[in-house]
């Protein structure tokens, strides 16, 4: 180290020489910047005019004036504290820039929302930086805490010290430079501990001003140069990472083999790491890829093994109580007393419960068996207690079961002695009882520190060395899984949630499925002689008849307490919503009732209070809130008090709701004419009342009307107060007459006599309004003439027709009305001129009145034509409008904003004082923008995608190409021309396309925006606001948008600006950048621009057109020699340069993929993300504009205490948008939308395990960034990477939340095939979530009811689904057990009731299958649209077959599921999100669906026929039907499915089409190239892959499972009248003979095609002759000399089929052995006719169903219903038959 120190020589360690660097250059005035220019705070920027930016510049800046100079490098006065430790520590200048922008935006903002706010706003404020420091640090101190080593942090106790203001600063630039540069190591939070621990402590020897032992100089840090940190530090750890990802050979090698990330984070958990490794760090270190495999580290802290006996391991104390009260049962059901506590007064019975001790016992043995022999590799020298643990447990279990037994015996023995139950026999008992009290005494303690849970969370975070001896018996000592009890209040909600479920559960078991099992498993047990059909290897004992009978009713006792809970959840989570208030508002016509205190609402929620000095909200408050908050979702009291259109609040509301309505336009989902009928227009032409929406004034006017006419002669006040009594019928009453009268002054021309009579007029009306005289003085009656001629006028100045003499006629019929019918007091015409109400001229009457005072309004007045039409809609309309707006999605989308607005929420911050936060996406090379040719290009059928959309979203193409006409279009054929861009993006938008999420994400920057300028707007500048937006668009509306307005900062935007962002003064821009980053990681983009593809322009467009989007790539730079080197880049589009520009360039280690794809992506992206908070969002997600209004509402729950703990992933729900394409997206949409809002809202209250599986989930960002990230990366164990953050989240103390008042889009899998691969990865990732860590730790360290909770909502749904199937397996493998043994013949003859057993077995599978998988759907369902439309949904989905699809996808996931535990081969499967309207061909569903569903269903299929052939119930049909029916509908949608849900799939030439294509592919031979979907024997491979990788338990089990299949023929060949009833061993080996002639056959027949098919073909035919005329004659003398029937060749078949496929299966398990041999072409041959007659079998009903007329129509419809019901005519659609326009 003294030569190190002495003499920096540029070394590969050192990262070059320090004094051959060159002075780094002063930083430009014009560099490029992200966010703000921290670097220039005299730049034009609007984030400047935040003091609190410059607090912390200037804090950065000035204390690098005290700090010692690093040696060998020239100081430029304008460096600060970054530059200072980038240069000292070797940090690379982008990392120190990018931090450096990222500490300050962050502090800033943390500044901005102190309470009270900082006497001095200049300087950076020490309780923020401290709180920061704290936050950002709590991991390292805390793991400092757990190894017991004090950490490097050298801060003050006194409180006002400007020294610690420097080194907080230092301590937490330093943690973000390490982490900013460490690439991968990012996924290793303890590792990064590790290295900022000796690095602080390098700081403080530099800051403290040590001098260096070696040198007798300054001490200067072991590492510094030009990218030392990257080459010294991150390197040598990421050479080992990727050495250890290099031999699991791409995940396929056991992962016990090698270590992943969490392996080598884990090594940091131990204070050897500090032995081992070092500081400066020692590369020769047995942690490093240096040292050779043998000798280097192993796994570390657990040991994944592949066993199915890890669901056993991890969640022992749930097995325990299954097992455990499974046994109890038995032994009380034995007794055959009616009820339980008849049988537990005796005291036999009470003994003989005793039982359960020792099996108690026994699975504590079978526990530390299991951890020793799957952790045995975890024991080394180091780690040598480990093993004494282990085998310490194994022989405690074992003594245990010795003591126990002994004490037992002796209880019976004296019993037996005594012949009673004597008093010694008691005293024994009590002995027994002593002996249990010890063995029960740690769960009394667990259960004792469960009642106490905070008792036992401080003992947990407790580091003391005492607590860990005492402990070190139950468990290993690990840094993650202590103090996770949940507070009391949980703690006794999710407790009383699992009793009462386990309660429910105990009795359905014992008196439905145990107890009426007893008295036929006597009698079977009683029948002493059974005449077996067959040779009978164990005696004539009853014991597997039993047993077979015993198991599916295992099966389904384990399995229940699921379907019990999927019950219960249902019904806790209905009530929560309902409490929730969700659902309230479910139509358009609910709304219009509750519009009125939808302003309150609004201004309540979404609008920032003034803020008082106490930042706490006092309990006085929070009730005065909820009170408030109940009047406004009831109507109580007056909190909404007519809020008329004076008050600024009203005209807040309107700018709010109209930029909604227009965000609605933009988005089509509604037309020009609705915009006018919903938006809240202005106040203008003096209206005296607020201006509500027409849709809500509809036909108020009418009414008012009609009530006129009803009440014509009553007082002013009845007919008022009827009037009234509807808040819109007042509105629409004052609003008419008031506009009527400003219209009439208004086409008048000012100054006639006409005018003053006019005006006159309205004055005597008003007088007498004022007096409560109008209906005594003038005939109610006459009104609706008035109305006519009214409405008439008005259509005629609509129309702009401006024809003078029909205006004059019109005007003079009312004056005439008015003078004449409408007074009940006639007047003289003299009369009438003293009034004023006549002309005063007599010569005035030669000529019409009013034929020279009409003034038309300008055509151009925009404003005013809008205005008149919306008096045109008040004073005509008599529809109710309740299909206003038209389009169901945007009815949907107001309904449930509207309703979100009376639901609980925090309230809103100012922009300036909300918490920041980013959104990441990440990107792999989808589609970004659809492009022209794939909009045209058709399908076989002839479909277009534009087609397909066009009808599937008629409305909203209509409302399209009205937009662009209004833009400008003049035909509607210049759409591939003039608006071809629009067009696409049209179409991208209804796909699943990054514009469509990134168009969605943008809407938080626009929302800020708004909300900005209407937290700082006066109410002059909101007054005269909408009067500006509504000029400007009803000009737009009337002629097309002309060039657009700039906003007031002058930058283009590209596009027209509409709404409130005319009315911006500039800082909103500012204020939303700081508040608001979106990062989307383009993984490929760099490669992408290099090729010059499509993806990368419109990638270019997409931060074109949004100033805040950013894109983070990785490059690959060639340096020659093979040597590439990897860069993490940011770019932006630069709005003033009109190009992109680059701002960040990080040097990433090496390549960036060394786990799984996605998690690394995000990996590399993070560090440009900034804020409090991080919205994780995938690449099929959408969002809406008024959703984002309610963000920062949502992260004030950051601020709340949910328990005992504040939330650090707050769940989002989310809402599925492709339900709509079709009847299969439907279901799958119902299903996904029940679990992201019903099961998401269980799972956080009240079971408290929800984890993070919603993408639209918001992390605590700065928490997560420093427990390493959001998303686990090793290989293949974290394929399902998102659900592992939630663990980490729940294992490191955080808490995760569900909030329902905001949503974000969703897209599914639309296509069955694209449904069944996302299910096989979700399952598969399921899988080796069992066999991981986190479940294994969880499953122990949550308490026992949150266990519950955890393992029924994650892997534990897949392990019942799988057991699910294995139970109808069971129980079809007894049955033909029982109909070919001849055991059942005997019970029926012995009258054991099987019938009854049958119908027990029969109502669990339809249970499972049929009703409770699709309750939480329902109820659901019921809570947000209503019962009955909940209902009707649920009976519509069972008539398109929902069952069939449900059915079908759980043979998926439980094959998936169980292969991937067994054998491995989980892979991340790429389902593709494009729309699925082509017909998939038989051999692409073959090849799918062949090994998971079809060779089952056809196995199961078989089962069931023999079975009804030989059984004696089955003769009773029936009994049979009863007892098979849901296994028979298991095989047909298992076998159907594929075809039933695949467009075309009943179409006669198609499956004729897809036959022909079938066997091409069966036979093709294929070259070494060659797919898959190309040839048959690759496909066959690649099926079988997973028996390569899978180790030798695995080939065992596999075999094993195999065995079954030579059942068939063992149980068959008995059956057979040429057995002649003998029961001989050698009747089965007899029939081998017929299996080895049938494969002797075909190998002769196969060698002959090889040898002379091609050039001898005479020889082949010859042979085949031969061949065949021996098979037959053989058969002939069989039938004549042997008891052999016709009927037995039949049957012969169904038992030596299976027997073939069973030998295959074999043979491909022990292909290593046999591929090199003769054999293995037989195998494949064989193999090659079985998939054939597969093939056959299941393509056979399928054409036949295609060969009746009238099935295809059908299946279309039930395929398509959903679009039938909104006028998509699909049947045109799928025959291409396009209607001509």
């Amino acid at each position: 180290m003294s030569a190190l120190r002495q003499r920096p020589v540029p070394t590969r360690g050192r990262g070059g020489d320090p004094r051959a660097q060159q002075p780094p250059p002063p930083p430009p005035m014009q560099e490029i910047y992200n966010i703000i220019p921290v670097h220039d705070l005299l730049a034009d920027h609007p984030s400047h005019r935040y003091p609190e930016v410059r607090a912390v510049s200037a804090a950065l800046l000035r204390p690098t004036l005290n700090l010692p100079k690093p040696p060998f490098v020239s100081w430029d006065p304008r460096m600060d504290l970054m530059d200072w430790l980038g240069v000292s520590f070797g940090f690379q200048n982008d990392n120190v820039r990018n931090q450096r922008e990222h500490l300050v935006l962050h502090l800033a903002n943390s500044q901005m929302r102190l309470q009270p706010p900082p006497t001095n706003p200049d300087e950076l404020d020490p309780t923020v930086l401290r709180g920061f420091r704290k936050k950002l640090l709590q991991n390292y101190t805390l793991w400092c805490s757990f190894l017991g080593v004090k950490p490097h942090l050298h801060l003050s106790t006194r409180r006002s010290n400007s020294n610690d203001l420097i080194r907080e600063l230092l301590y937490v630039s330093l943690y973000l430079l390490i982490w900013g540069e460490a690439g991968n190591l990012r996924f290793c939070p303890e590792l990064l501990s590790y290295i900022f621990h000796h690095m602080a402590m390098e700081l403080n020897k530099v800051l403290e001003e040590h001098i260096d032992e070696f040198t007798g100089r300054p001490y200067v840090p072991s590492i510094s140069g030009d990218c030392a940190f990257l080459k010294c530090i991150v390197m040598p750890f990421y050479r080992t990472i990727k050495t250890e990802v290099e031999s699991s050979r791409n995940g396929t090698a056991p992962h016990s083999a090698w270590r992943n990330y969490d392996d080598i984070n884990e090594y940091f958990w131990s204070k050897r790491c500090f032995r081992s490794l070092k500081w400066p760090i020692d590369y020769g270190s047995n942690f490093f890829d240096t040292a050779p495999k043998n000798v280097r580290v192993g796994k570390t802290g657990f040991v994944e093994q592949r066993s199915f006996w890890n669901v056993f391991r991890s969640f022992d104390r749930l097995w325990i109580l299954l097992i455990l009260f499974f046994q109890a049962s038995i032994i009380v059901a034995w007794t055959e007393t009616k009820y339980p506590w008849d049988a537990l007064a005796r005291r036999d019975v009470q003994v003989e419960l005793l039982t359960v001790f020792i099996t108690w016992a026994g699975l504590r043995l079978v526990q530390s068996v299991l951890d020793a022999g799957t952790q045995y590799s975890l024991v080394s020298r180091e780690t040598l207690w480990l093993g004494i643990r282990m085998v310490l447990k194994s022989m405690a279990a074992l003594t245990w079961i010795v003591v126990f037994a002994v004490f037992y015996k002796r209880i019976w023995s004296q019993k037996n002695a005594d012949g009673q139950w004597s008093r010694e026999a008691n005293g024994r008992i009590l002995t027994f009882l002593e002996v249990v009290f010890v063995f029960v005494i740690p769960e009394l303690l667990s259960l004792l520190l469960f009642v106490i849970p905070w008792v036992r969370n401080w003992i947990e975070g407790l580091d003391w060395m005492v607590v860990s001896w005492l402990t070190w018996w139950f468990h290993t000592r690990v840094f993650v899984g202590r103090g996770l009890r949940e507070g009391l209040v949980d703690n006794i909600r999710y407790t009383l949630f699992w009793v009462v479920v386990l309660i429910w559960k105990f009795l359905f078991s014992y008196f439905l499925q145990i107890k009426p099992l007893v008295a036929p498993t006597k009698a079977l047990l009683k029948i002493s002689i059974i005449k077996y059909n067959w040779h009978q290897f164990f005696g004539s004992s009853n014991i597997i008849a039993v047993a077979l009978l015993w198991i599916p009713v295992v099966l389904m006792y384990l399995v229940d307490l699921s379907i019990w809970y999927s019950v219960f959840s249902s019904f806790v989570g209905a009530t929560i919503g309902l409490f929730s208030h969700l659902g309230e508002i479910r139509s358009m016509e609910q709304l219009r009732l509750r519009f009125q205190f939808f302003a309150s609402a609004m201004q309540f929620n979404l609008m920032p209070e003034d803020q008082l000095l106490s930042p706490k909200a006092t309990l006085v408050k929070k009730l005065r809130d909820a009170i408030h908050l109940l009047k406004l979702r009831y109507g109580l009291g007056q909190p909404y008090k007519k809020i008329e259109s004076s008050q600024v609040e009203a005209t807040r509301f309107a700018l709010i709701w109209n930029e909604i309505v227009i965000s609605l336009r933009e988005e089509d989902l509604i037309s020009d004419r609705e915009v006018e009928l919903m938006e809240l227009p202005p106040n203008c032409w003096n209206i005296r009342v607020i201006r509500w929406p027409c849709v809500l004034l509809c036909n108020e006017l009418l009414l008012a009307l009609s009530q006129a006419k009803e009440l014509a002669d009553a007082p002013d006040i009845w007919l008022w107060l009827k009037i009234c009594k509807n808040e819109y019928g007042r509105c629409s009453v004052i609003e008419a007459y008031d506009s009527v009268k400003y219209l009439l002054l208004k086409i008048v021309k000012y100054g006639t006599e006409e005018y003053s009579i006019v005006l006159k007029l309205f004055q005597e009306i008003d007088l007498y309004v004022q007096e409560g005289n109008l209906t005594s003085a003038f005939k109610m009656a006459v009104l609706p003439k008035i109305h006519d001629k009214l409405a008439s006028l008005v259509d005629l100045l609509v129309k702009q027709k401006n024809d003078h003499s029909q205006a004059v006629n019109l005007l003079q019929a009312l004056y005439e009305l008015f003078i004449r019918e409408f007074p009940k007091m006639k007047r003289s015409i003299a009369q009438l001129r003293e009034g004023g109400l006549a002309p005063r001229n007599p010569g005035t009457d030669e000529g019409l009145l009013f034929e020279n005072a009409i003034n038309f309004p300008d055509a151009e007045d925009a404003d005013f034509y809008k205005q008149l039409r919306r008096l045109q809609t008040i004073l005509t309309s008599k529809d109710s409008m309740h299909n206003v707006p038209l389009n169901l999605e945007a009815r949907r989308r107001i309904a449930f904003f509207s309703n979100s607005l009376f639901m609980n929420m925090p309230h809103a911050p100012n922009v300036e004082k909300m918490m920041a936060f980013s959104v990441l996406t990440p990107y792999y090379d989808e589609e970004v923008l659809y492009k022209k040719g794939m909009l045209q290009d058709e399908n076989e059928d002839g479909i277009s995608t534009l087609f397909y959309l066009q009808k599937i979203y008629e409305d909203e193409w209509m409302n399209f190409m009205e937009r662009m006409r209004r833009e400008g279009m003049d035909d509607d054929d210049d759409i591939w021309k003039m608006k071809l861009r629009d067009l696409r993006l049209w179409a991208s938008y209804r796909g699943q396309t990054l514009s469509r999420t990134v168009r969605g994400m943008m809407y938080y920057y626009r929302a800020l925006k708004m909300l900005s300028f209407l937290d700082s707007a006066s109410e002059m500048d909101i007054r005269t606001g909408t009067q500006e937006i509504s000029s400007h668009l009803s000009l737009n509306r009337n002629r097309g948008l002309g060039d657009g307005i700039k906003p007031p900062t002058g930058k283009k935007l590209g596009r027209a600006v509409s709404g409130v962002s005319l009315l911006f003064k500039g800082h909103e821009y500012g204020c939303a950048l700081m508040k608001f980053t979106y990062v989307v990681t383009c993984q490929l983009y760099g490669r992408q621009k290099a090729r010059g593809e499509s993806h990368a322009e419109e990638i270019l467009y997409l931060m074109k057109m949004n100033e805040a989007l950013r894109v983070a790539y990785v490059d690959e730079v060639q340096l020659g020699r093979d040597e590439v080197e990897y860069y993490s880049v940011l770019v932006k589009y630069d709005q003033e340069l009109q190009r992109e520009v680059e701002i960040y360039r990080i040097r990433l280690p090496g390549p960036l993929k060394l786990g799984e794809g996605k998690p690394e992506n995000q990996n590399h992206a993070i560090i440009f993300t900034r804020g409090d908070a991080i919205q994780t969002i995938d690449m099929n997600q959408d969002n809406y504009f008024e959703e984002a209004l309610k963000m920062r509402n949502l992260l004030e729950e950051f601020k709340t205490n949910y328990g005992i703990r504040k939330p650090t992933i707050l769940g989002v729900r989310e809402n599925v948008f492709t339900g709509s394409v079709s009847s299969l997206a439907w279901f799958m949409s119902a299903q996904e939308t029940s679990f992201v809002t019903l099961g998401q809202r269980v799972l956080a209250n009240p079971l408290k395990v929800r984890m993070h599986y919603g993408h639209p989930d918001v992390f605590d960002r700065f928490w997560f960034l420093t427990r390493g990230g959001i998303s686990k990366a090793s290989r293949v164990i974290n394929i399902s990477e998102d659900i592992f953050a939630g663990f980490n989240c729940t294992l490191r103390g955080g808490n995760v939340t569900h909030h329902e008042y905001i949503q974000v889009g969703k897209g599914r899998d639309v296509g069955l095939n694209q449904i069944s691969m996302f299910e096989a990865k979700v399952a598969s990732g399921n899988g080796e979530q069992v066999l991981s860590r986190d479940v294994y730790r969880l499953g122990h360290r949550l308490d026992f009811f949150r266990m519950f909770s955890f393992f029924y909502t994650t892997v534990g749904h897949y392990f019942n689904t799988m057991l699910v199937v294995l139970t109808v397996y069971t129980f079809l493998w007894g049955r033909l057990y029982f109909a070919l043994s001849g055991v059942e013949r005997e019970a029926m003859n012995n009258s054991v009731s099987n019938e009854a057993l049958g119908a027990i077995l029969n109502q669990q599978f339809i249970i499972q299958l049929g009703l409770f998988t699709a309750l939480p759907m329902v109820v659901e369902n019921s809570l947000e649209h209503g019962f009955l439309p909940a209902v009707w949904d649920f009976l519509k989905m069972q008539l398109q077959l929902a069952s069939f699809f449900f059915t079908f996808s759980m043979g998926t996931r439980s094959h998936f599921f169980g292969r991937t535990i067994l054998h491995g081969g989980a892979k991340y499967r790429a389902t593709g999100r494009g729309f699925v309207v082509e017909h998939k061909s038989f051999a692409e569903n073959y090849r799918l669906y062949a090994r998971s569903h079809f060779v089952k269903a056809i196995e199961l299929g078989v089962i069931l026929a023999v079975y009804a052939f030989h059984s004696p119930l089955a003769k009773d049909s029936f009994v049979y039907i009863a007892m098979t029916i849901s296994s028979w509908f298991l095989v047909v949608s298992w076998i159907m499915s594929p075809f039933v849900f695949n467009p075309s799939g009943f179409d006669w030439l198609k499956t004729v089409y897809d036959f022909d294509d079938f066997m091409n592919w069966l036979w093709y031979k294929g070259g070494v190239f060659t797919e898959a979907d190309k040839s048959w024997e690759i496909w066959w491979y690649e099926e079988q892959g997973h028996l390569r990788t899978t180790g030798l338990w695995g080939k065992l089990l596999e075999i094993i499972l195999d065995l079954r299949f030579f059942f068939f023929q063992y149980g068959l060949v008995y059956q057979l009248n040429i057995a002649d009833g003998k029961t001989s061993i050698a009747v089965y080996l007899l029939s081998w003979i017929y299996m080895i002639v049938a494969v002797g056959i075909y190998v002769v027949i196969a060698y002959a095609q090889d040898k002379y098919a091609a050039k001898q073909h005479i020889y082949y035919r010859i042979v085949q002759l031969v061949v065949t005329i021996l098979t037959v004659l053989v058969i002939v003398l069989m039938l004549e000399f042997t008891k052999l029937s016709f009927l037995d060749l039949v049957r012969s078949l169904m038992a030596f089929i299976p027997t073939g496929w069973g030998l295959i299966s074999i043979a491909q398990v022990l292909r290593p052995f046999l591929q090199s041999t003769v054999v293995w072409d037989t195998v494949v041959s064989l193999a090659r006719l079985y998939d054939l007659l597969f093939g056959v079998i299941v393509i056979a009903p399928v054409a036949l169903l295609s060969w009746l007329p009238g099935f295809q129509s059908m299946q279309t419809r039930i395929l398509f219903n959903e679009g039938f019901s909104r006028g998509l005519q699909i049947s045109r659609i799928l025959t291409g038959k396009k209607s001509v326009e």
